[in-house]
């Protein structure tokens, strides 16, 4: 950032006092919340992140600085505050994709534009926006979504929102900016798919793994110690076995009772 665009120390302070401010709110409205879901509760809270968030950029961008805290994302929804028997409803729907395969993505568009007897002069499949014009015309986004590696695409990151309405809307009423009167608290339900949630499966996976690997250790040193009781006590009977069979054939043939036995048979 440019001397000219860096914040000043007065900015900086004014954004700590903000901090100050909503950090103050967000336990008061905590102190007086009517329960698990206060909306003040989740207000206060989503002011209080942005004062934080503010601060830490004008704080690094003057002084080279962080805070030493991190506000967490949202999890959650905010609470439900639709109708609670919709009439209507939206399906908003959001897939990302990598062209990983560019030739790949623009071949398919030729099959697509030589199987097009109506298809213009001007080849579209030449292009990389072009080919994705002609595939994403031809395919329903669905079917996109489950052939993206024959299309050269890499997926990415995906949800899909149900949001509630009162009434349907008029045709042609919100094409114009379709995702920009979402309102979270009209969310129905939400689904989202991402990597970010297997690569934290993952760290879980390890810390089991390697929760099982300090048992197993500890478990064959245990069984060690078992196996050295173990062996110390079958060499005592083999000792005590020997002697036993030493001392016995040692009174018999003193006595000569084996021999009576044999000539009495």
């Amino acid at each position: 950032m440019s001397d000219a665009a860096q914040p000043t120390a007065a900015e900086v302070r004014a954004a700590a006092e903000a901090v100050k401010t909503a950090l103050d709110r967000h336990l008061a409205a905590v102190e007086r919340r009517s329960g698990e879901e206060d909306p003040a509760v989740y207000d206060a809270f989503n002011e209080l992140a942005a004062a934080a968030e503010a601060y830490d950029e004008l704080l690094y961008d003057r002084y080279d600085e962080v805070t030493p805290f991190e506000i967490p994302g949202e999890d959650t929804l905010p609470p439900y505050t639709g109708p609670e028997e919709p009439s209507a409803l939206s399906v908003l729907i959001r897939r990302d994709y990598a062209v990983a395969e560019p030739q790949r993505l623009m071949a398919q568009a030729r099959r697509v534009e030589a199987a097009d007897e109506d298809a213009p002069d001007v080849e579209a499949s030449g292009t990389v926006h072009g080919a994705l014009g002609l595939l994403f015309g031809e395919f329903e986004p669905d079917e996109i979504a489950s052939r993206h590696k024959e299309f050269g695409l890499e997926e990415g990151d995906s949800t899909l929102w149900v949001t509630a309405a009162d009434e349907s809307a008029d045709p042609g009423e919100w094409l114009e900016a379709p995702f920009e009167e979402v309102d979270p608290e009209r969310v129905v339900c939400r689904f989202d798919v991402s990597t970010v949630f297997d690569e934290e499966l993952d760290d879980d996976i390890d810390d089991i793994d390697d929760i099982e690997d300090i048992e197993d250790i500890e478990h064959d040193e245990d069984g060690d110690e078992e196996d050295g009781e173990d062996g110390d006590l079958t060499e005592l009977d083999g000792d005590l076995d020997t002697d036993l069979d030493t001392d016995l054939d040692t009174d018999l043939d003193e006595d000569d009772e084996p021999a009576r036995l044999e000539a009495e048979r």
